[in-house]
């Protein structure tokens, strides 16, 4: 069995890469990093280690590269033959990678191979889809319409904490013992592989939220926190009482949303809730804040894990979502000078105000009574 997955970095190499490994599939990564493309075909196996006491080293192999760049003939035949197709490459990079995928499967297609499933394991809502739209894009209508037919494109909810880190070895990398990938069975096509480590659910929109909701709104709200408060790392704003009370605050916000929303018992979720917490503690992993909070104009965007959530709390619960306001007044804050987002969300500041700014990166209107309670939140912040 033949699989291809788009990015050979850490979340690739140390979590889709492994659990498709460990399915018995051969793994061919395809990236654009030469080094590290020459490395996984000279050595043909990498190193995963647990981040946690146990320190459990695994050997992922039957593994080897292909680099798009300079050898793209060669990623759009492993396109075509593949027998599974995954990427962790980031949203931004979903548009150039699907030049190589739109040939590749216009490819397969053509020669009658058997139906073939896409899953973007994406930190975003949506991922596969908005793949599929960029690959329609590339093809005439004849060539979208059969690969429309022929591949899947199901959506996936993916969470596996990577932290920043330098190995000796280049192609090792350590992870948290933790994961969760979940993939929406009603988008595939074909047979349904059999993965351990996938969860296959009728729909994903659940878990989707869930995860965003909880796990990326935690980790943002301890970030902007944390930097405010003038922590370099997540573990050491976790290390904070004041720090995880405000954190848990918004998440026990999100999560009145969340079980609101769907079929989520609140006492099950509220475990949820603490096991995340846990894993921001985790010793073992210790992430830069400046990382983490990296791109403020996109986490501040209406859709995304702080302001969305504050929104519909309004919308579900009725009441003012002050630990939000108050991690969404923090985001406003955040001025780290290597960071470009940062810089621009500081010049929009500058010239317009909070409050313009706000609106501007967020979708609000002054109407909405989230821009108050953000505003004020900001006051208690800068006093």
């Amino acid at each position: 069995m033949k699989a291809v997955h788009f990015g050979a970095g850490n979340i690739g190499r140390g979590f889709i890469g492994m659990i498709l490994s460990r399915a018995g599939y051969e793994v061919t990564f395809i990236d654009v990093d030469a080094a590290l493309i020459d490395e996984l075909n000279e050595k043909q196996a990498y190193t995963v280690i647990l981040a946690d006491e146990s320190e459990q080293e695994e050997t992922v192999s039957n593994v080897k590269g292909i680099n798009s760049m300079t050898d793209k003939a060669e990623a759009v035949a492993a396109v075509r033959d593949a027998d599974i197709i995954t990427t962790a490459v980031g949203a931004s990079i979903l548009p150039i990678i699907s030049g190589v995928l739109a040939e590749g499967l216009s490819a397969r297609v053509e020669a009658g191979t058997v139906p073939v499933n896409v899953i973007a394991c994406e930190n975003m809502i949506g991922g596969s889809q908005a793949l599929k739209d960029h690959v329609l894009a590339k093809v005439d209508a004849s060539l979208a319409k059969k690969i429309s037919a022929q591949v899947g494109f199901p959506n996936a909810a993916v969470d596996r904490i990577v932290p920043n880190q330098t190995q000796a070895e280049r192609l090792t990398v350590s992870v948290e013992p933790y994961f969760e990938w979940v993939v929406d069975q009603s988008m595939m096509v074909g047979d349904v592989p059999e993965i351990k480590g996938i969860t296959y659910v009728p729909s994903l929109d659940p878990f989707i939220e869930r995860k965003l909701f909880t796990v990326n709104t935690g980790h943002a709200v301890a970030a902007y926190l944390g930097y405010h408060f003038g922590y370099d790392t997540i573990k050491e704003a976790m290390d904070q009482e004041a720090v995880v009370t405000l954190v848990r605050g918004a998440l026990k916000e999100t999560g009145k949303v969340i079980t609101a929303q769907y079929d989520f018992e609140e006492a099950e979720h509220n475990q949820y809730i603490e096991k995340i917490l846990n894993r921001f503690m985790n010793p073992y992993i210790s992430d830069e804040v400046t990382r983490v909070a990296r791109g403020p104009l996109r986490k501040l965007g209406k859709n995304d894990r702080l302001v969305r959530p504050a929104t519909l709390y309004y919308q579900l619960v009725n009441e003012e979502p002050t630990y939000l306001a108050k991690a969404i007044a923090a985001a406003l804050l955040y001025d780290y000078t290597k960071d470009p987002e940062a810089e621009e969300l500081q010049d929009k500041i500058n010239q317009h105000g909070y409050e313009q700014a706000l609106q501007d990166v967020s979708g609000l209107t002054s109407e909405s009574p989230l821009v108050e309670a953000v505003l004020k939140q900001l006051k208690t912040l800068q006093g």
